[in-house]
């Protein structure tokens, strides 16, 4: 039913595809798994409720030639990470939640121009590969709960944001120094491109670029002069080797409306309608036209304040908006305290309107 939505073809029925994996995770280690799921894994529960898995493989390998790479916590939440090189070396730490789940930067490592040779060094250091035999053991372990896809590495601008140096620096560094900066977005796409060859080459047939797109963050001047251009690359190399890409976009959105189709991938992810996000479920499907959503369904419609006859009409608002081109989800995933009661009403909803 996953590749049938993207081809274009009768799927025979709407597919229900939310993301468990952190409320299944956090509740695990919290002890507040519901009863009836105490002694389920995540398998279970998906089949419980009547949903299919995104993602569920990570096959793609990475290794350094020279760089050596050390780690070590600084306590029982923060963690430092070194690459070392010839040229000198970056530190970043990153700050884990209570549960060790997620984890956001507390030090980034570009912390100043001359740091961004040193990354230069380590991304040109790199080496990729396949992991056939973990794919393998994937696709076994999920049988036809879902279609193999990922996301991977981001873009060099986006990763900059959101890796590397943080928003807020990134912004002065490209007004102060932007030689350096356009140089190091140079070099950090070439440095990518083994990495898209082993994409390419691989057989997974759906890929997604997991930007986490914001429209504070990347307004329409930055979405068209430094990430359309490296979408269109990559999504031209994905297409000629037959695969289906979809890309990220769980913040605000409205600037961005417009130029949605400026790419030619095949589908959103995570696009947040109102009451959460900034759009309307009507505008959001006049500005993708015939292209696939993935997810659509407010992720606050799940928590146990929002009546469910409002978590009922956006399913079926948005059903009747996007089928036959909608994966249907959460956007973006349910919350811990999140009632997976809901999640499972929505699995035997989408039963009936099929």
């Amino acid at each position: 039913m996953n590749l049938a939505i993207f081809r274009g073809e009768q799927s025979g029925g709407i597919l229900w595809q939310p993301r468990l994996e952190f409320w299944y995770e956090v509740n695990k280690k919290c002890g507040t798994l519901p009863a009836h799921y105490r002694d389920a894994n995540l398998l279970d529960i998906y089949d419980d409720c009547l949903a299919s898995v995104r993602y569920f493989t990570w096959p793609l390998r990475q290794q350094y030639q020279t760089v050596k790479t050390r780690s070590e916590w600084l306590d029982d939440k923060r963690l430092a990470r070194i690459w070392e090189t010839p040229i000198g070396s970056l530190r970043e730490v990153v700050h884990y939640d209570e549960w060790g789940l997620s984890a956001y930067h507390e030090e980034y490592r570009l912390k100043s121009p001359d740091d961004f040779r040193i990354l230069e060094y380590i991304l040109q250091d790199e080496q990729w590969f396949w992991d056939q035999q973990s794919y393998e053991a994937d696709l076994k372990r999920i049988g036809d709960r879902g279609a193999p896809q990922f996301f991977f590495r981001r873009s060099p601008i986006q990763g900059l944001f959101i890796e590397n140096m943080g928003f807020e620096k990134t912004i002065y560094a490209m007004n102060d120094y932007p030689e350096i900066v356009n140089h190091y977005v140079e070099v950090a796409t070439r440095a990518d491109d083994a990495l898209y060859e082993v994409l390419c080459s691989s057989p997974v047939p759906i890929l997604n670029f997991g930007e986490n797109i914001d429209a504070h963050m990347d307004p329409p001047s930055i979405w068209n002069e430094y990430l359309i251009p490296y979408y269109r690359k990559r999504t031209e190399q994905f297409k000629q080797a037959g695969k289906f890409v979809h890309i990220h976009v769980d913040g605000a959105m409205k600037p961005l409306l417009p130029h949605l189709r400026s790419c030619p991938w095949d589908g959103i992810e995570a696009a947040t309608p109102l009451p959460q996000g900034d759009v309307t479920l009507e505008e959001l499907k006049e500005a993708m036209g015939d292209l696939v959503l993935l997810d659509g369904i407010p992720a606050v419609y799940f928590l146990p304040n929002y009546p469910v006859e409002t978590l009922i009409d956006c399913v079926k608002r948005l059903v009747e908006l996007f089928y036959p081109r909608l994966i249907l989800g959460i956007s973006d995933e349910i919350p811990p305290n999140g009632q997976i009661e809901r999640v499972k009403l929505v699995g035997e909803l989408v039963q009936e309107l099929k």
